[in-house]
């Protein structure tokens, strides 16, 4: 028997491989965590076993899973996308409880000896409705997807399906009462929640508004993240107490937070609790799966894996189509969308704890769940081809969107190809169409190719990331491409096309920074127009021109920045705000190293030092007030002040180097 420091060590080592081996497969961590706690539960290798300490630890991965989706609520995306979230989320949820009750009753008057009550039925069919949030947004963010039409009616049934959990939090747990006490209860459940929630978001708001600013005006980050903490568990407590569930308390007191100006930080501080302890929850809910009885009742589990995946395709496929979808969306929509979620683990460990469903239906659900949520990357990876295969009107409808960009640049020579016709795309085509250059934009937001062509733009439906559209926009003809959007993986994809399609069409890249510039470049990008340089630029020139400083030598300077491929500006002075901005440390930043009499680099030159092979350079030399020309022949003395340049750990490293 484990100590819970031994198991809480077996977890984390595990859940540390488990990861590694599932991201060199290109797969999500949730199904590396699931894995490895089928493998290390007691019905495998039986290294661990659900105890208190794991239960504790998968209650706070719940915990802060639904304060992270408080913290996403937002009010005024919910009424933008009210038709998707409230029409179509809505019906997909309801709908695949009404048809999980009637396969219960179904099955119940078929087999007598099967007990399925309808309360069973209703629990169940809520934890078959949700789908993975984790898996489907990762893979339309990768597949550039998320802005496309399908991506829209995702992300809405998603929204619904989030929301969807907050009553089912609080209903499930009361279904387990004996039929006579059931409406009390439910009604008594109710009461207490609306009771909690008044409190909690009325009174709990101002408080939380004037608390928070006097947190902050005590500049402390470990004073900012304790608050956190007790605001997080504290609203959980409250709700626990009151005969509800934790993750009520939680998702609360993420909407609370959410409506102040904090959020952002707050998302920033909250996200390696939340995502450890989500990762012990699916641990846990791996080592809950019996691989022994599973594989007796395989037949069983494969039938539970195809029928709901199968019916909630159809289901979903069917409803956008009713809401207007076109054939293809619809496809697309039911495809990413058919596999469980994570909050149906969290609502099968209630049903399973209300004992509404035998342990043995709960096993074999639990089971094709988990292989669901495994083949899910594989399914939406194959989408397309999918869609092409059952459905000839996505063929010809396709077909016909690269005709018509073809129509329209047919006649067309030596013009611009705009990848994204957001407001970038948009001020470019104006300056174009001023100085009388054609151009064809590529854009995939439906609404904003309709009216921007209403208005005459030269604008068509289509991803520049296509190899298909680019030739039909005319690549082999144009002068020039420019993306106008700042996504590195995407460009990236863009230059590989282009590359193979016309290898001396220059292309112009946008990015925000000068994060990814070489690795832009490295791709083949003729440009690399970092915004948050160039707005730097601006600045600077106006502020210099305002100051007396001759416009040609104002602009000559700005040239040579240019020139020099921001060489001068890249890397700038991180402050403890600038963190939450680069969470995986790879800004090139400035870092200034004083040299003390007991620094190991005093007396020598800076060449010697060999900094570059740590990946970083020297800038700047300051003696005294003098700042020297640096040269690798410079000999560092003491008092000297080195200004480094590097990613984060780079600079460390160089640090390190400098002084001991």
């Amino acid at each position: 028997m484990f100590s819970g420091l031994e198991l809480t060590l077996l977890l984390l080592g595990s859940a540390v491989l488990g990861v590694v081996a599932f991201r060199m497969m290109h797969l999500p961590p949730m199904l590396g965590y699931l894995a490895v706690g089928i493998l290390i539960g007691p019905h495998a290798l039986g290294l661990a076993e659900n105890s208190k300490t794991t239960e504790t630890l998968a209650e706070f991965g719940v915990v802060f899973l639904m304060f992270s989706i408080g913290l996403e609520f937002s009010l005024s995306q919910l009424m933008a996308m009210r038709r998707i979230v409230f029409g179509l989320g809505m019906a997909q949820v309801v709908l695949t409880i009404v048809a999980t009750m009637l396969f219960g009753w179904l099955l119940a008057t078929q087999l007598p000896g099967l007990k399925i009550t309808w309360q069973a039925a209703f629990a169940l069919g809520g934890a078959l409705a949700m789908s993975s949030t984790a898996i489907v947004v990762k893979m339309l963010t990768e597949r550039l997807e998320l802005e496309s039409g399908h991506g829209r009616k995702i992300i809405g049934i998603l929204l619904f399906q989030d929301l969807a959990v907050v009553p089912l939090l609080i209903l499930i747990p009361s279904l387990g009462k004996p039929p006579e006490e059931l409406a009390e209860t439910l009604a008594w459940a109710g009461v207490k929640a609306v009771i909690v929630l008044v409190l909690l978001l009325f009174i709990g708001q101002k408080i939380m508004r004037k608390w928070f600013a006097i947190v902050v005006k005590r500049r402390s980050q470990e004073l900012f993240m304790l608050n956190l903490l007790l605001i997080t568990l504290g609203a959980a407590w409250i709700t626990e107490h009151a005969g509800l569930s934790l993750a009520l308390g939680a998702f609360v007191a993420g909407m609370l937070i959410s409506e102040t100006q904090y959020k952002h930080q707050v998302e920033e501080d909250i996200k390696p609790f939340r995502d450890v302890l989500l990762g012990l929850f699916f641990i846990t809910v791996g080592m809950l799966l019996n691989v022994g009885l599973v594989l007796e009742n395989w037949w069983l589990v494969l039938l539970l894996l195809v029928l709901p995946v199968l019916l909630k395709f159809a289901l979903i496929a069917v409803l956008a189509k009713l809401f207007g979808a076109s054939d293809g969306v619809s496809i697309r929509t039911g495809l990413a969308l058919a596999q469980a979620g994570e909050f149906g683990f969290v609502l099968l460990n209630l049903t399973s704890g209300a004992r509404l469903i035998d342990d043995f239906i709960i096993q074999l659900v639990l089971a094709s769940m988990v292989l669901s949520m495994l083949v899910a990357p594989f399914i939406i990876a194959k989408s397309d081809q999918i869609v092409m295969k059952v459905s000839s009107n996505e063929w010809m409808m396709q077909s016909l969107q690269l005709t018509q960009i073809a129509s329209r640049t047919m006649s067309t020579q030596k013009h611009v190809i705009i990848a994204g016709f957001g407001r970038s795309g948009q001020t470019l085509a104006t300056l174009l169409t001023e100085e009388k250059v054609a151009y064809q934009a590529l854009d995939l937001d439906p609404e904003r190719v309709q009216e921007a062509q209403a208005a005459g733009a030269d604008v068509s439906y289509g991803d520049a990331a296509r190899r298909e559209s680019l030739v039909a926009a005319g690549i082999y003809r144009a002068s020039a491409l420019v993306i106008t959007y700042a996504s590195t993986p995407s460009a990236i994809k863009v230059l590989h096309l282009v590359h193979e399609l016309a290898p001396t069409l220059p292309v112009i890249v946008r990015s925000y920074d000068d994060t990814d510039l070489d690795v832009l470049k490295k791709a083949g990008a003729a440009e690399v127009v970092p915004e948050a340089l160039e707005g730097s630029l601006m600045l600077a020139s106006h502020a210099l021109v305002m100051m007396g400083v001759p416009l040609r030598r104002v602009v000559h300077r700005v040239q040579s920045a240019r020139d020099e491929r921001y060489a001068s500006l890249r890397g700038y002075f991180h402050g403890s705000g600038d963190v939450s901005d680069d969470p995986e440390h790879l800004f090139v930043r400035l870092h200034s190293v004083t040299l003390r009499e007991d620094a190991a680099s005093v007396g020598k030159r800076i060449d010697q030092l060999d900094l570059g092979q740590l990946g970083a350079d020297v800038t700047t030399v300051r003696r005294g007030k003098e700042r020297l020309d640096v040269t690798p022949l410079t000999q560092l003395e003491v008092g000297d002040v080195v200004v480094l340049r590097g990613s984060a750990d780079a600079v460390n490293r160089a640090e390190e180097r400098l002084l001991h």
